[in-house]
């Protein structure tokens, strides 16, 4: 009888620890009503209601009397309110005095823009141009030869000589960036090409061209590649999930090098679209453990990672990923483990 009373003890713990971790807790200190300020984000207010972010979603209620009722402004007032007896955030209609008077109307568009669910600026430069490519594609570009007046450096509005060929009058400036490599198995993942700018071809004389400069991030060098600039779709709407998939990867790089990781720092990782990832996926951020030797046996003992922050995915390539820290408890490096929250 007690083995049985044991194993229900032990049954009736394992549901509730998944019915813990199979929906959104709401926040002890979640407020009743919020108002969007301008600078929120979907993440920032989704943190203010729940203990996981990620859950969004799964909580807004849509109010049908609401303009643009999937948009989010700074102005709107959120409300928690009881569907069905569950809890739900929705956005307050304002009301208009109980008066409505139908009259000719010009459909207008907010001067707001809609709250985005990340800060947008820092992560525009990846979303737009920075890409991963093979070193064959990279080093068949044309390069830049020199700048007017014979510069070695140069920038926007300036005017340039390159050597190649080239498909296209418009053209992205291009840094050989990083190469990156798996940790674990040592396979090549991608090398990154950084943008730099872009450039408009002037003149064609056999395989040199002339380029000004229509706008560049830093300034154009010697030696910097020239690619064809990409039809690529931008996504700005991202909708914050966990991963379908089982996730175990490491932050191999970090934006800008620096050796100290925190909020809004854009990290690569080890993992793409063929292990699952897709934008708008939340990993959690995992630091490894202190090695210790045991008093008694005088064993080294590796104690456990302990989670240390989280992470969106907002740039998926087939074998890794730019994804923007949002939360970071404590200061996080290149080699932390990365993993479903």
């Amino acid at each position: 009888m007690r083995k049985l009373l044991y194993v229900l003890a032990a049954v009736m713990l394992l549901m509730a620890q998944w019915a813990y971790a199979a929906g959104p807790e709401f926040r002890s200190d979640h407020p009743e009503r919020y108002t969007v300020v301008k600078g929120d984000t979907l993440w920032d207010i989704s943190s203010r209601f729940l203990d996981n972010p990620w859950y969004w979603p799964e909580i807004w209620h849509v109010n049908p009397q609401v303009a643009n009722p999937h948009l989010i402004y700074p102005g709107d007032e959120l409300a928690l309110v009881y569907i069905d007896g569950e809890r739900k955030i929705t956005k307050v209609a304002r009301s208009s005095g109980g008066v409505t008077k139908l009259s000719p109307q010009v459909r207008s568009t907010p001067i707001d823009t809609p709250v985005p669910a990340i800060p947008l600026d820092a992560i525009s430069s990846f979303l737009s141009k920075t890409r991963i490519v093979t070193p064959e594609e990279l080093e068949g570009a044309p390069y830049i030869l020199e700048g007017e007046d014979s510069r070695i450096i140069t920038g926007a509005g300036d005017q340039v000589y390159a050597r190649g060929k080239a498909q296209s009058d418009k053209l992205g400036v291009f840094r050989r960036g990083q190469r990156y490599v798996d940790p674990d198995t040592q396979e090549f993942l991608g090398l990154e090409a950084k943008s730099i700018g872009t450039g408009q071809v002037k003149d064609t004389k056999g395989d040199v061209m002339t380029l000004e400069l229509k706008d560049t991030q830093e300034e154009v060098r010697i030696g910097d590649r020239l690619l064809e600039i990409e039809d690529r779709k931008i996504n700005t709407t991202f909708n914050p999930s966990s991963p379908d998939t089982e996730i175990d990867g490491t932050m191999i790089a970090v934006d800008d090098g620096v050796t100290q990781i925190g909020q809004y720092n854009v990290v690569t990782v080890n993992r793409g679209t063929r292990e699952g990832l897709k934008v708008g996926d939340v990993l959690a951020v995992f630091q490894a453990g202190n090695q210790v030797r045991d008093p008694y046996t005088k064993e080294v003992i590796q104690l456990p990672d302990e989670r240390a922050g989280l992470m969106m995915i907002f740039q998926t390539y087939e074998k890794v990923s730019y994804g923007l820290i949002l939360k970071a408890q404590r200061t996080l490096a290149v080699g932390d483990r990365v993993g479903n929250p």
